[in-house]
């Protein structure tokens, strides 16, 4: 039998500098883990974060106020707000809490798949920590290699540098980079391994439950363009889960204003992620939805009318046609970085879209609608192409699936289809009448949408190399 000595800060938090530095555990007022309960009790970790400013910006339903851009020296946030490939972006990235934080979950899902059989127990709680860790570790990796490299492409995912797989508790492991394509076959296989154990109601909400698990499923499915296996991920994940939260009945009643629904009272919620923490939505005047995206609501859509100020003095630029997140998440917890049920829904209208399943599609699009939207038309008309269709469910995505890091990864995979590739124009300043009007341009094969790795990981690991044309400064 082993012994693991944890770090006890922030919820037993292991950390990790980088993918050469693999584990670099404290011994700084350490527990130890001893028994197979303890081990699965890890699993659960509140709070957990994923910081989105290294890439929020170069999506087209964020904006920036004018301020924070006229006259500033540029930093990550204007060079991508600003859609700029000749500033040296890669000597900005000096270290990322994203890139730091997701490896650094990583290292405990893989000290717990490592270590749990040598641990005191019954088999099957064994079976079930190992299973709920390898969920999540594919999590982890999927949003890494989303992040920092192309998105997948049949056709070139095979030689398209990827990111460091991390499969196992080593402390001196020096790994290289991996391909998209063996990163995407690793998370396959760990969903695969992982859901003959899983529960459908596990022992927390912080614990992955099957409804997670097929919907993850799905997600992976969908972006490698495997459209039958994520119809049927998507369906087996609302067997067990298909409650929509109905934001009309909540608006009758006050919205939450007068009625507080915090993160276990959404049913709608799969899995307990944030961007930043449990308060993240108290800092959310700084997340600034962009007059595309606050058109795209229209005037009768619960989802913005709800939660959206687009009046303030204070935070906002009067006149751009911009808003702002306005709701404390004590008074409702909106899912940002983790998955929901109306995500599931949506990837399966995507499905129905693509196999010309034009009616199936829009009655998904209907169903989710009904609990969206307050007034007027509720009910969207069946078009008559694939094309026509996929815009429609893009739409709701950008409604539905805010302020995270999901319309990011959409324009990433979609980039790599023609029908639905986009060119983003951004016009900018809106206001500002002291300062030239400029439209500024990010094409669908820029390379501003793969986000350099921190020099704080590149200069610790030779082997680790970027996945653009870009250079390093040392």
């Amino acid at each position: 039998m082993k012994h693991l000595h944890i770090i006890l800060l922030s919820l037993m938090m292991l950390t990790v500098a980088s993918c050469e530095d693999y584990t670099d555990v404290t011994p700084k007022g350490a527990l130890v883990i001893e028994t197979a309960d303890q081990f699965h009790e890890m699993v659960s970790l509140p709070n957990r974060g994923y910081p989105i400013n290294n890439f929020q910006y170069l999506s087209d339903d964020q904006w920036m106020r004018e301020a924070n851009v006229i006259g500033r020296t540029p930093n990550i946030d204007i060079i991508n707000f600003t859609f700029d490939e000749t500033t040296d972006r890669v000597s900005l990235m000096t270290g990322s809490s994203f890139y730091n934080q997701a490896y650094n979950y990583i290292n405990r899902w893989n000290t717990i798949i490592s270590l749990v059989n040598d641990s005191d127990g019954d088999a099957a709680t064994k079976q079930l920590a190992k299973a709920e860790a390898k969920i999540y570790r594919a999590y982890d990796h999927f949003l890494l290699v989303n992040t920092y490299a192309k998105a997948y492409d049949p056709q070139t995912a095979a030689k398209d540098g990827g990111i460091c797989i991390m499969d196992k508790f080593d402390l001196e492991a020096q790994p290289a980079k991996s391909t998209v394509a063996q990163v995407y076959d690793f998370i396959q296989k760990d969903i695969e391994d992982a859901l003959p154990y899983l529960q459908e109601k596990p022992l927390d909400v912080y614990h992955p439950s099957l409804a997670f698990a097929y919907a993850f499923k799905a997600k992976v499915h969908l972006f490698k363009r495997e459209i039958a296996s994520a119809q049927a991920a998507a369906e087996k994940s609302l067997s067990y889960n298909n409650q929509i939260f109905d934001l009309v009945a909540y608006n009758k009643q006050g919205g939450p204003t007068a009625v507080a629904v915090p993160a276990p009272n959404n049913v709608e919620v799969l899995s307990y992620m944030y961007m930043t923490g449990y308060n993240e939505m108290n800092f959310a005047q700084s997340y600034v939805i962009s007059p595309e995206l606050r058109t795209l609501f229209g005037t009768n859509d619960a989802r913005f009318n709800l939660f959206f100020n687009a009046t303030s003095t204070t935070n906002l630029d009067q006149g751009s046609n911009t808003a702002y997140w306005a709701t404390q998440y004590t008074r409702f917890f909106y899912s940002t970085v983790g998955m929901k049920t109306t995500e599931v829904y949506l990837m399966l209208a995507e499905c129905y879209a693509r196999e010309d399943k034009f009616n199936d599609a829009v009655n998904v699009l209907n169903t989710l609608r009904a609990k969206r939207i307050l007034s007027g038309t509720v009910n969207l008309a069946v078009p008559a192409s694939r094309k026509e269709t996929m815009e429609l469910v893009v739409n709701e995505r950008r409604k539905e699936l805010l302020l995270g890091f999901n319309r990011f990864f959409d324009l990433k995979r979609l980039n790599n289809e023609t029908d639905y590739a986009k060119t983003v124009i951004r016009v900018f300043p809106l206001v500002n009448k002291t300062v030239p009007q400029k439209t500024y341009t990010l094409q669908p094969d820029s390379r501003l949408y793969i986000i350099p790795f921190p020099l704080s990981a590149l200069s610790k690991n030779p082997k680790l190399t970027l996945n653009t044309n870009e250079t390093v400064p040392f």
